[in-house]
């Protein structure tokens, strides 16, 4: 009876992540802070069979999550952990970011996936098993003028991610690092600009899915969007800056409240 644990599941990718694990016979651990919509998204996971078990707790609180973690992991195991809460960074006019949105994009993106992924690799690596996905961007490879510290910490997450599942693959344990590409999420509304090939969160979380079973070590989509990321980091900074220029964007006011 596999044990999966999702944060940020209370909608966009991780709702669509928990509905796609939902059935008979699967036991769902979901995280969010907005306990309204987290029940909503447990229900319908649980009318499809799944076990589920909700809790609503902010990703930043390191010694709540910790806690919540060691409880999970005692009663019921942990097999598949995906680090997905997140939020957007950019500023309204498109202007250069505010100190106050980059460290609280620090905080949640980077901060509050490690302090649910960590305590989990200590756990798996004892046991010598289990799976830990990170929930990065493709923007961590072609980095977003207007989003710099969202694309710095997605970065992290690439680089920090690669660097433990070579430390933990002899140990039984796998990592992997989901780097998407534009998806239809109530947080992907907030920016203001071009999103090629975006899809759909179901879309996205099947791809995901797969992705994970055959344990690739980096899962980036859609395909054409991830290749031109790569080769965008190969381009004289001229041609790259060029480039760049298509994907600018403002976000939206409600983000920014």
């Amino acid at each position: 009876m596999p044990v999966i644990l999702i944060t940020g599941a209370s909608s966009g990718i991780g709702a669509a992540l928990a509905q796609h694990y939902a059935a008979p016979g699967t036991t769902l651990v979901l995280n969010a802070r907005g306990a309204e919509r987290l029940e909503a998204v447990a229900e319908a996971c649980r009318r499809k069979g799944a076990d589920v078990e909700a809790r609503s707790l902010d990703v930043r609180d390191r010694d709540g999550v910790r806690a919540w973690i060691d409880d999970v992991a005692e009663r019921r195991g942990l097999d598949l952990v995906i680090a997905n809460a997140g939020v957007n960074g950019g500023h309204p006019d498109g202007g250069l970011e505010t100190e106050e949105t980059a460290f609280l994009v620090l905080d949640v993106n980077l901060m509050g996936a490690l302090n649910v992924a960590l305590p989990c690799v200590a756990r798996m690596a004892e046991r010598g098993r289990g799976q830990i996905a990170l929930i990065s961007s493709l923007a961590a490879i072609a980095p977003l003028p207007d989003a710099p510290a969202y694309s710095g910490t997605k970065a992290a997450l690439l680089a920090h991610g690669l660097a433990l599942r070579e430390k933990l693959a002899p140990k039984g344990v796998r990592m992997n690092v989901v780097c998407p590409g534009y998806v239809k999420t109530a947080m992907g509304a907030d920016y203001e600009g071009w999103r090629p090939l975006e899809m759909s969160a179901e879309a996205a979380a099947r791809r995901i899915a797969k992705g994970l079973a055959r344990d690739e070590a980096v899962i980036a989509f859609p395909a054409a969007l991830a290749a031109a990321a790569r080769g965008a980091a190969l381009l004289p900074e001229s041609l790259r800056r060029l480039g760049m220029r298509g994907f600018s964007f403002r976000m939206s006011e409600r983000q920014q409240r």
